[in-house]
């Protein structure tokens, strides 16, 4: 059975990213391909980098504890290769 230790050892997807807040302050984000809920943000990239694996903790404790499906990094997400279907 695939537990928490295996899901957190998995080589997710990690998109990072920048944006502004309400009062036009820069912030730095962490979100991963696989868990479209998952969003993690910091003041720094750094920070975001270094701290977002523990709420992908809690994250992914509530989704097993739920019966939720975990989709793997590589797992198909069911959208077609467009680039293998278009010349």
């Amino acid at each position: 059975m695939k537990d928490l230790d295996y899901y957190l050892g998995l080589n997710w997807t990690i998109i990072e990213g920048q944006d502004l807040d309400f009062d036009h302050n820069i912030y730095h984000y962490i979100e991963i391909k696989e868990i479209p809920s998952f969003l993690f943000c910091a003041k720094t990239a750094e920070k975001a980098r270094s701290n977002y694996k523990e709420q992908l903790k809690w994250t992914l404790k509530v989704m097993l504890e739920s019966g939720e499906h975990i989709a793997e990094p590589g797992e198909d997400d069911g959208e077609p290769d467009w680039e293998s279907l278009c010349p």
